[in-house]
C-alpha cells in the first residue's frame, strides 16, 4: 500500500518536543526504544522488523517496540508528543517541511535512497513519458500536494486542475483510462495487476532526476542531545536489518509483519524485496552505505522547493537532517 503521513499539523510541537527524553531502561538493563511506522507493517519496514526480529537492536543494548502506522499516521506529532521515541518520515519534504515549521525534530538515516514513489498509467492511455500526463486527471493523496507534486509541477508544467484525490483505493484509476495515479513501485503496480489483470505504465520518479530520500528515520533533536548512543545504536542496528533482510534470509521479518498486519500476503512481500532489489532502492552497485545522505542532495531539494514557493524564506536545509548518525 502506498503510504504517505497525513497532512502535518505542528500546533504546540516545538514546546512538546522539546520534552523528548530517551526511554526507560527495560527489567533488562536495556534502553527502551518506541519506533513509530508511517504505514501498516509492510516490506518498505523489512529492515526494521529483521533487526528487532534477529536481535540487532537488542545486541546494541535497545529494546525496541515497533508501532506500527496507518492511513492517518502522523510522526511527528508522536514524536513532538513523547507517544514515540524515533519513527519513519516517508520523504524529504516531510524532513524539509519540518525545519520550515522550526520543529525540533530532525533526519538521523535515509533508508531509501531512491524514493519509490511512481506514476501510473494504463497502457493504452498514450501515455509513454511523464511528460505526456498533462491534462490527464492525476490521482494523488492530500500529503502528496505538499511534496512530490511541487516536484512534478515544476518539471513538467502540471496544474492543480488535474488533480483528483487519491483515498489509497485504486478503483477510479482502475475504471478510468485517461487516469494517472500515484504509488510504490514496491506495491500498486503488482497490486493492480493481480486486481484488473493489466500491467500499468509505470514511472520510477527517482529515476526521471527526482532527488528525495524515503524511510528517513527520524529523532527529536532533545533525544539527539540527551542520548546519542542510543541514536547512533539504532541507526546501526536498523541498517544491519535492511541488509540481512533484502540479502539473507527475510522470514524473521516477514513472521512478525504478518503477525502485526493480518491484510499483508507473503507474495507481496517477496515481490517488494525484489523490486527493491532490483531499482536499487536502499543499496546495490555503486550505491552509499545504507542510512546514507548527502548535503547536495539536501540542497537540492530546497532549491526545488524554494523555486516553487513552497519553501519559506529562511528554512535551514541544514535543520532538516544531521549526518552525524549514519554513515557517510
Amino acid at each position: 500500500m502506498f503510504r504517505r503521513l497525513a497532512p502535518l499539523t505542528f500546533i504546540l510541537y516545538a514546546s512538546l518536543a522539546a520534552c523528548s527524553d530517551p526511554g526507560p531502561k527495560s527489567a533488562s538493563g536495556q534502553t527502551s526504544v518506541r519506533f513509530a511506522t508511517d504505514w501498516k507493517a509492510e516490506a518498505e519496514h523489512g529492515g526494521f522488523y529483521e533487526a528487532l526480529a534477529t536481535g540487532e537492536y537488542a545486541k546494541r543494548g535497545l529494546d525496541v517496540k515497533i508501532l506500527q502506522g496507518g492511513p492517518g499516521s502522523n510522526i511527528p506529532q508522536l514524536l513532538a508528543t513523547g507517544a514515540a521515541d524515533l519513527g519513519i518520515g516517508s520523504n524529504s519534504f516531510v524532513a524539509m517541511n519540518i525545519a520550515e515549521e522550526h520543529v525540533p525534530v530532525t533526519a538521523v538515516m535515509a533508508v531509501m535512497q531512491k524514493d519509490p514513489w511512481v506514476l501510473m498509467a494504463h497502457p493504452d492511455s498514450g501515455v509513454t513519458r511523464i511528460a505526456d500526463m498533462k491534462g490527464h486527471p492525476m490521482l494523488l493523496s492530500d500529503a502528496s500536494l505538499t511534496g512530490v507534486w511541487v516536484w512534478l509541477k515544476a518539471r513538467y508544467g502540471f496544474t492543480d486542475q488535474q488533480v483528483r484525490k487519491y483515498t489509497f483505493n485504486s478503483g477510479p484509476f482502475i475504471q478510468n483510462r485517461q487516469a494517472i495515479q500515484q504509488g510504490y513501485v514496491t506495491s500498486e503496480p503488482y497490486t493492480i495487476e493481480k486486481e484488473a489483470h493489466f500491467k500499468p505504465t509505470v514511472f520510477v520518479l527517482s529515476d526521471e532526476g527526482y532527488p528525495g530520500y524515503a524511510d528517513l528515520v527520524l529523532a527529536p533533536t532533545a533525544l539527539i542531545a540527551k542520548d546519542p548512543k542510543t541514536v547512533q545504536a539504532f541507526v546501526e542496528a536498523s541498517a544491519a536489518g535492511w541488509k540481512a533482510y533484502l540479502h539473507g534470509d527475510p522470514k524473521p521479518a516477514d513472521t512478525l509483519i504478518l503477525k502485526d498486519n493480518p491484510e499483508m500476503t507473503e507474495d507481496i512481500l517477496a515481490q517488494a524485496r525484489d523490486k527493491m532489489r532490483k531499482f536499487g532502492i536502499v543499496d546495490g552497485e555503486g550505491a552509499p552505505p545504507i542510512g546514507s545522505m548527502s548535503d547536495a542532495r539536501w540542497q537540492t531539494l530546497a532549491e526545488i522547493m524554494a523555486k516553487a514557493g513552497a519553501l519559506k524564506p529562511g528554512t535551514k536545509v541544514s535543520d532538516a537532517y544531521s549526518r552525524a548518525f549514519a554513515p557517510h
